[in-house]
């Protein structure tokens, strides 16, 4: 398997000397410099252990802390205030946007290994037109909480099952302008987190179950995806167990009759359906406080963000700065 990024590749597989093979015809072809083992890939770290291999970006995090000034900050324990609702018309617009819109960006990119910072990072990224002060002060928060830990990477454990489970949720009209709702998943092969998104949902939904429910298509897509992904690394997958905290959802996503108030959502449950049907996925109820995705769906208190942080498999393995 071969990674390519403009002129920076990763190759990697099962029989070495196919790759060894790959590197000496690449080397006939091309002026190529072989830098060994991965440590190091468009910012990305990457760190072997006996538990198996960790992803950070601990380097480029200092420099979103040095570029802000924030490397003697005060850190605190969790990104945003619980309560915090941000909108288009609060506080006095920045004077320069530019600031707030490369912070915000560098934030983004930070999330391919920080999915404790997913939610907010998606809250700010919808202000980019026109910031203002609320909103800059809500993501020099997120600075700080980064301050805390910036060397946190991904664990992708060595002993991992190769089994699939999705956790899905959704917050019912929580965006205070549209009364869109937000989706958010998360897909944990064995122990280890793959993928994970938050997404303010495209119309508005007329009731939580609706809600919720789009967000179980959402994550049914992207399990299709991996699915095929995985298909084509040649690793056989049993039936994806998805877990979801709402009853009424997950007995549309079960019950083969169209009801009156289900037309409006009518292709969103095919698409749930057909995957069900065809044995590729499995539903189960799981309890809110259970509900590993409500960490990408809302913002949560110190207690309940360590809590469900500290279950996405995330791993610190740098001394403190």
């Amino acid at each position: 398997m071969v990674l390519i990024y403009v002129d920076d590749i990763i190759i990697t597989g099962n029989n070495d000397k196919a790759i060894q093979d790959l590197k000496l015809f690449l080397q006939q072809q091309f002026h190529i410099k072989d830098l060994g083992k991965l440590k190091y890939f468009l910012g990305l770290e990457v760190a072997r252990l006996k538990a198996g291999i960790v992803i950070s970006q601990r380097k480029y995090t200092l420099e979103i802390l040095d570029n802000v000034g924030y490397l003697g900050a005060k850190p605190v324990d969790f990104p945003m205030e619980q309560n915090l609702k941000l909108t288009n018309d609060q506080g006095e617009i920045l004077n320069d946007a530019s600031h707030y819109r490369r912070l915000v960006g560098r934030l983004i990119y930070l999330t391919i290994t920080r999915p404790d910072i997913m939610y907010y990072v998606n809250i700010l990224s919808q202000f980019m037109h026109a910031p203002r002060k609320p909103h800059w002060d809500a993501a020099l928060r997120v600075v700080r909480y980064l301050k805390n830990n910036p060397g946190l990477g991904l664990l992708f454990s060595s002993s991992s099952s190769l089994q699939l489970r999705a956790y899905c949720d959704a917050n019912w009209a929580n965006c205070p302008m549209t009364r869109r709702s937000t989706s958010g998943y998360c897909v944990f092969l064995g122990d280890s987190l793959i993928s994970w998104n938050t997404r303010k949902q495209k119309t508005v939904s007329r009731s939580s179950a609706e809600a919720e429910y789009r967000s179980m298509a959402a994550t049914t897509c992207e399990l299709t995806w991996l699915k095929c992904l995985f298909k084509d690394l040649q690793v056989c997958l049993k039936p994806i167990t998805f877990f979801c905290d709402n009853q009424a959802a997950l007995h549309i996503a079960a019950n083969p009759v169209y009801h009156e108030r289900t037309k409006h959502i009518e292709i969103d449950c095919h698409v749930v359906r057909e995957k069900i049907q065809a044995g590729q996925i499995v539903t189960q109820f799981v309890p809110s406080h259970l509900q590993l995705a409500d960490i990408f769906t809302k913002a949560l208190g110190g207690d309940n963000f360590k809590k469900l942080t500290s279950k996405l498999n995330i791993l610190k393995i740098h001394a403190p700065t």
